[in-house]
């Protein structure tokens, strides 16, 4: 069994808006594979993110907002998902007893 990916269950919302994934890519004037490269994954993953048939995790939305130069935010649905940050948590130093 392969822990290391999480599939998005049957029905649940994706993290991402695929129409607005292809918007912005094409206002950026990227391709596919060139968003892909740039991201670091695959250009079938890209292809499979703008077509909905896989969810974009939290990780490659962030990936794909820095390279295409908009918010996170501006990937996602208006709602059904948890709005995200542009910036990744980070975890928090514990102080020293």
């Amino acid at each position: 069994m392969n822990t290391g990916s999480m599939r998005r269950p049957n029905g649940a919302p994706f993290h991402h808006l695929p129409e607005a994934v292809t918007h912005a890519r094409e206002n950026a004037g990227l391709t596919q594979k060139a968003l892909a490269e740039q991201a670091g994954f695959s250009i079938q993953l890209m292809c499979d993110i703008e077509a909905g048939r896989r969810n974009a995790t939290p990780e490659k939305l962030r990936a794909m907002a820095v390279v295409l130069k908009c918010a996170v935010a501006d990937l996602q649905p208006e709602s059904g998902v948890t709005r995200l940050d542009d910036k990744p948590p980070t975890a928090r130093k514990r102080r020293a007893r």
